[in-house]
């Protein structure tokens, strides 16, 4: 069997009690098996759309791309270079067990960047680059980030901020880290339109990382006022599966008392519902709302890892 640090989104718990989880073989192979493909895809994104076209969206990357263009070393070797001080206060502040995986997941991908620069642009469409890479930047960091590991960087910066600010979701970090570097990459290339689209490829990888780690929460919040609540709810129950609950209220002007029905479901099931409320009661009053995340049977645990 072989043994790492066990992780659950708070550092100090780590360190405090000093918990180990032993992982198979096989679990370990796959992980690293994840790892090697995202850290391909994250290379992609870089080498092939965002480098070629001048665009700096951000973190380390973004500083490797300004300094590339500055001084004769190649992107994914400053990538690794600038990473080298950081993955030192990762093994200080994580452990060794986090850091052996997110040094091997920066190793490969300054090694995969390199290669792959010498196929060159993938396109030369600016906005298309921009969307394509942030996308397969975001997609190969949420993938990374749960395997356990991170691509270096920012990343660890980030998993550090998130013991301090836990409610903040992860995008949005990212979101504020990489600003500063595309404003900064707007004044060394002097070029706005360079770094308006590295804004946009932040943009896309902002969304779509939230999307990899968190999926998509949203959801639809109903409140149904009706002389019919008893149709309603059953065929709520029956044909969508849904739970309801009943809120009791009064009328403030009739003082007549009357059943809300409360209810929350997926926004997919949410047409099914506003018909058969209009079909029940077409003088219902119905108010629609949304739900950003629902923790419960049928959506996301409470005890489900915060990344």
């Amino acid at each position: 069997m072989l043994y790492q640090p066990f992780y659950d989104g708070g550092t100090m718990a780590m360190k405090k009690n000093k918990k180990i989880t032993k992982i198979s073989k096989t679990e370990w192979i796959k992980k690293y098996i994840i790892i090697t493909v995202a850290a391909f895809i994250y290379a992609a994104g870089v080498s092939l759309f965002i480098d070629p076209n001048n665009m700096a969206p951000g973190g380390l990357t973004g500083v490797a791309i300004i300094l590339n263009r500055l001084i004769p070393v190649s992107t994914g070797t400053l990538i690794l270079l600038l990473n080298i001080p950081i993955l030192v206060f990762a093994v200080w502040k994580f452990g060794l067990g986090l850091t052996i995986s997110t040094i091997y997941a920066t190793v490969l991908i300054s090694g995969c960047t390199n290669l792959l620069t010498s196929l060159g642009a993938a396109t030369n469409d600016t906005l298309l680059a921009a969307v394509a890479g942030g996308i397969l930047q975001a997609v190969a960091v949420g993938v990374i980030f749960r395997a356990g590991a991170t691509t270096g960087g920012v990343d660890i910066i980030v998993k550090a901020l998130k013991l301090k600010l836990p409610h903040l979701k992860t995008g949005n970090l990212f979101l504020m880290i990489d600003a500063t570097v595309v404003t900064l990459s707007g004044i060394v290339f002097w070029d706005v339109n360079a770094a308006l689209y590295a804004a946009v490829a932040v943009g896309c990888c902002s969304v779509t990382l939230d999307v990899v780690l968190y999926g998509r929460d949203e959801a639809k919040l109903l409140y149904i006022i009706s002389d019919k609540p008893e149709q309603i709810t059953r065929r709520i129950l029956e044909e969508l599966d849904v739970g309801t609950t009943y809120i009791s209220g009064r009328g403030a002007y009739s003082g007549t008392e009357k059943q809300v029905i409360m209810c929350a479901m997926k926004k997919t099931v949410f047409p099914r519902a506003e018909k058969i409320v209009k079909e029940e009661d077409p003088d219902s009053f119905m108010i629609v709302t949304s739900a950003t995340e629902i923790f419960g049977e049928g959506y996301k645990s409470y005890f489900s890892e915060r990344i």
